[in-house]
C-alpha cells in the first residue's frame, strides 16, 4: 500500500511539471544562467518522542528550551543550491547532537538519552509559478543512539542501571514543496515542506521549514526562522532491536552567500 502511494504521488509531481512545462517555455529560455547559493545554519533543537535498543523498555524523551542549554544540544547544517529560475539542485547536510533526560513511566525511575544524528539530502526542484516549487529528494540518515536507564525490577522492587547504544543507517525517499520569494528580491522568505519514508526508510518522517531574512548584499543574505525533523523508524527484533521515533526541533539561524 506505501508504495503505491509513493509511486502515485511521484506521478502526481512529474505530471504538475509537465502541465506547466509549456506554460514556463519562454522563462526556461532566459533562466539559463545559473546562481549559486552556500548558506551554513545553525540549530538549537528539542528532543521529543521514544527510543528503544534492544530488550530495553523504550525510552521517553521530552526537552524543552531549558534542556537545551543544561545538555549543550547543538546541530549544524550545511545548504548548498544551485538554480537557473526554473530548476534547482540542493544539498543539505545535518549535523545534531541530542540529549535528554527520561521521563518515568511503568519500570523506568529515571535516566537520561543521548542521540547524534548526521544526515545529507539532495534533492531537485522544478518551479511551477513565481512562488511554488516542487521536488524530490533522497536523504540518507545515521542516528547513534545511547540509553543510560534506572529500572525497578518487577521482583523485589530493587532499583538497577542499565544501558545500550546502537547505531543505524538508512535511506528515505522524500517528496517535497516550498514556497518562496521571487529571484533577487530583498526581503527573503522560504516555506518548505516535506513527507518520505513510505516504509522505504522509516516508517513516515517528515520535515517543515519556516524562514524569512534580507539580503543585504549581492553576496550576503541572513535568515532566521524554525526547522522540525520527524522520523519514525523501526528495524530488527530481540538485542538487535532500534527504534528511533523522535521529533526535533527548534530556532535556526543561517548566513547566506550568493555567487
Amino acid at each position: 500500500m506505501t508504495s503505491k502511494l509513493f509511486i502515485g504521488l511521484v506521478l502526481s509531481f512529474f505530471i504538475c511539471a509537465n502541465v506547466t512545462a509549456q506554460e514556463d517555455a519562454t522563462s526556461m529560455q532566459k533562466g539559463n544562467k545559473w546562481e549559486f547559493l552556500v548558506e551554513p545554519y545553525l540549530l538549537l533543537p528539542n528532543m521529543n518522542g521514544e527510543v528503544g535498543i534492544g530488550n530495553l523498555p523504550n525510552a521517553e524523551a521530552d526537552a524543552n528550551i531549558g534542556d537545551i542549554f543544561s545538555n549543550l544540544n547543538f546541530g549544524f547544517m550545511l545548504n548548498a543550491e544551485a538554480t537557473n529560475g526554473t530548476w534547482a539542485v540542493a544539498s543539505d547536510f545535518i549535523y545534531m547532537d541530542l540529549g535528554a533526560d527520561v521521563l518515568e513511566r511503568r519500570l523506568i525511575t529515571g535516566g537520561e538519552v543521548g542521540a547524534t544524528q548526521i544526515a545529507w539530502e539532495g534533492s531537485g526542484f522544478r518551479r511551477l509559478n513565481p512562488w511554488l516549487e516542487v521536488g524530490l529528494g533522497a536523504m540518507i540518515n545515521t542516528v547513534s543512539a545511547d540509553l543510560d536507564l534506572t529500572i525497578t525490577q518487577i521482583i523485589g522492587g530493587e532499583e538497577s542501571n542499565v544501558s545500550a547504544s546502537s547505531s543505524n543507517t538508512w535511506f528515505e525517499p522524500m517528496l517535497i514543496a516550498r514556497v518562496r520569494n521571487k529571484p533577487e528580491a530583498k526581503f527573503i522568505y522560504t516555506v518548505r515542506g516535506e513527507i518520505g519514508g513510505f516504509g522505504i526508510g522509516s516508517d513516515f518522517a517528515w520535515q517543515l521549514q519556516a524562514y524569512a531574512g534580507y539580503r543585504f548584499t549581492k553576496l550576503f543574505q541572513m535568515t532566521a526562522g524554525y526547522r522540525v525533523i520527524s522520523l519514525d523508524y523501526e528495524t530488527g527484533s530481540g538485542q538487535d532491536r532500534f527504534l528511533y521515533d523522535v521529533t526535533t526541533s527548534g530556532p535556526v539561524i543561517s548566513f547566506g552567500f550568493n555567487f
